[in-house]
């Protein structure tokens, strides 16, 4: 019988990889953060949709979450700049996920 080991990957959009390095989000952070949106040390704006702070704090990331499996960072804003995303971006986000 073969036990097959669950494999989670993280990806990154090409907007959001060139955002993180302008912030200097390293990588390292990127899956640090996603183990601890696992833990529920994140906010669950529901539908697979999580928002995690990074960078020290100065910075909102927005995750996609495909049935814990994948994951996909495709949003970081500044804390200062943005309090939080709103209810149409919410429902965009949402139907990424479920793709």
């Amino acid at each position: 019988m073969l036990h097959l080991k669950r494999v989670e990957r993280v990806f990154k959009t090409a907007w959001f990889a060139k955002a993180s390095k302008k912030a200097h989000i390293a990588d390292e952070e990127l899956c640090s953060a996603i183990s601890q949106v696992k833990l529920g040390q994140a906010d669950d704006l529901g539908g697979g949709v999580y928002k995690k702070r990074l960078g020290k704090n100065q910075y909102r990331s927005i995750v996609i979450a495909k049935g814990g499996r994948y994951w996909v960072y495709t949003y970081l804003f500044a804390k200062k700049d943005r309090a939080n995303i709103d209810e149409g971006d919410l429902v965009l986000l949402r139907g990424l996920a479920d793709v």
